[in-house]
């Protein structure tokens, strides 16, 4: 049996685990998840209507892109998507947990805001692949005012929208110029930090075309990094900087994460800890509350969901486990994208196992 994905075009995280499975040169064949395919298929599976969901050859079920991509580091040879020192891989992480969690918001703005019309069209053909374009926009209307609906509890609103747009602007520039000087985040070969910024760069925000006329348009070598990830010509190619090198282009990105996710995490964090207390038996839902966070100097609220800390996690436990001259190394890298109290004291109560699709308290 043949390695199976079961995604869609339109889907933010299809687009990283696609990316990734192609320059991994994983042998797979991808399945469109139209609502039949969710109902035999993905929702016996794994007990919920998500994408992207892996089949391996083995007959194992792999669900979020962290675990797939993990799964075939693990299983296939060759060069690594996660550098081996102790600067870079942080970084990467770092970057993974940026894109994954935290570009949502400008990516779900773009979708929602420009291209909604295009969008429904994408959801009914994605629902119902069959069927004709005036019934998949009607399917697609139906089925798209759901994701539509998540915007507010997002943070996407009148108020922080004009903030939001800034600092998207703001860090299309940033990468810009990243961009015009290295292929990928650390040289010639995509790390995880690659893989996180590519769903919501590409599948939302290059895909879209209204946000991806923007894009080309304000950031092309951004553009360009888009059609490199995507459209793989030498998988399971390319060096990381040597030395640990972190580009100085990468400062402001890492920076902006650090000032804008950082303290929003530690509130989810916190928010976590007092319901575990109150709730000590109950699983854990998909968001503890609405907590504050600011971009561009405005604040808004949005959901505090879990599973942002566990990707954060994979950071933090990685850096915590340095030694010597690899934990100064990683100090050091820190002081310099003012990360060195936000993520170094880092506070969380009790760690999270994601097994068996779910989410839970350690």
């Amino acid at each position: 049996m043949a390695h199976k994905l079961y995604a869609a075009p339109l889907s933010l995280y299809s687009g990283k685990a696609r990316a990734y499975l192609d320059w991994k040169g994983v042998d797979y064949e991808e399945i469109l998840s139209s609502t039949d395919v969710y109902k035999r298929i993905i929702v016996p599976k794994v007990g919920r209507p998500v994408i992207p969901v892996m089949e391996t050859e083995e007959g194992e079920t792999l669900q979020d892109t962290t675990l797939i991509i993990d799964h075939y580091e693990a299983t296939i040879g060759g060069p690594s998507v996660y550098p081996e020192t102790p600067k870079q891989r942080l970084a990467a992480l770092l970057l993974e947990l940026f894109g994954d969690e935290w570009l949502v918001i400008p990516a779900m703005h773009y979708r929602w805001n420009y291209n909604e019309e295009w969008v429904y069209g994408e959801f009914g053909a994605t629902a119902a692949p069959d069927a004709s374009k005036e019934e998949q926009l009607a399917i697609g209307r139906e089925r798209g005012a759901n994701f539509k609906g998540f915007c507010p509890v997002l943070g996407i609103n009148p108020q922080t929208i004009p903030a939001i747009e800034a600092g998207y602007e703001a860090l299309l520039a940033d990468l810009d110029a990243h961009f015009s000087v290295h292929d990928y985040l650390f040289g010639s070969r995509p790390s995880i930090g690659d893989y996180g910024l590519i769903g919501p760069l590409y599948a939302h925000l290059y895909r879209d075309p209204a946000s991806g006329a923007i894009m080309k348009r304000l950031a092309p070598r951004v553009a360009a990094w888009v059609e490199r990830m995507v459209d793989v010509q030498a998988p399971l190619s390319g060096e990381f900087l040597p030395n640990d090198e972190v580009p100085e282009t990468l400062i402001p990105v890492l920076e902006r994460m650090m000032d804008e996710q950082m303290p929003f995490l530690q509130t989810t964090a916190d928010m976590l800890a007092s319901w575990s207390e109150a709730n000590p038996e109950t699983e854990l839902p998909r968001a503890v509350g609405m907590a504050e966070f600011t971009i561009e100097g405005v604040s808004g609220q949005r959901i505090a969901a879990p599973f942002s800390l566990w990707m954060l996690q994979r950071a933090l436990d990685y850096y915590r486990g340095l030694e010597g001259g690899d934990k100064s190394a990683a100090d050091e890298f820190l002081s310099t994208v003012n990360g060195a109290s936000t993520f170094r004291n880092f506070t969380m109560e009790r760690p999270l196992r994601f097994e068996n699709f779910r989410l839970s308290l350690g």
